[in-house]
């Protein structure tokens, strides 16, 4: 490990704690005594990744996460939001076990969770990604994130409603109204 500062090799453990996944270690330069900090973690299997062209390469978490920093640059985002998702793709990538995926299925992987996190950055990366022939498909895949997505048990074949929507009153300036009949004065 060379000193980022003045290069030397020479360095010593100030501080080591767990970082999730791994160890950060804070170290002192011997020569010019500057701080810097490491992380440490465990090297898994490479994973691969299958592209279009039918090459295949190893996985690069820096990669990924130099791309989802443009799709996300000047979007009000949490601090450390978008280490969070490459980890978490990576974390799901590692899991599963295998050893090969396509591009495909790691782009799919990346936009799910970035609808989650900002759509306008999931907007920048699918123009990107998807590489949208025409205006129409790329309006498409938009209308498509705009849809809420359902969970009405009407469009499930098969599922039933647990309420009697009919027995629910109507509402009636914000209020619920009852439909109970209401004796009319005068009469008996």
């Amino acid at each position: 490990m060379r000193c980022p500062y003045c290069g030397h090799s020479d360095s010593r453990v100030i501080d080591s704690r767990d970082a999730g996944d791994g160890i950060r270690r804070r170290r002192e330069c011997v020569e010019c005594e500057r701080r810097y900090t490491t992380y440490e973690y465990i090297q898994m299997r490479s994973i691969m990744v299958a592209k279009r062209d039918g090459r295949r390469e190893e996985f690069q978490r820096e990669k990924l996460f130099s791309s989802l920093s443009k799709a996300c640059a000047k979007r009000p985002l949490p601090v450390g939001s978008i280490d969070k998702l490459v980890d978490e793709i990576e974390r799901q990538l590692t899991e599963s076990g295998r050893a090969e995926f396509s591009s495909r299925a790691i782009g799919e992987a990346v936009m799910t969770k970035l609808a989650e996190l900002d759509r306008v950055a999931w907007v920048r990366f699918a123009s990107v990604y998807r590489d949208f022939r025409d205006i129409e498909s790329f309006k498409e895949a938009i209308d498509a994130l705009l849809e809420p997505e359902t969970t009405d048990y009407k469009d499930h074949p098969g599922q039933f409603s647990l309420i009697d929507e009919d027995s629910i009153p109507p509402l009636r300036n914000g209020r619920r109204t009852r439909r109970t009949q209401r004796p009319v004065v005068g009469s008996q």
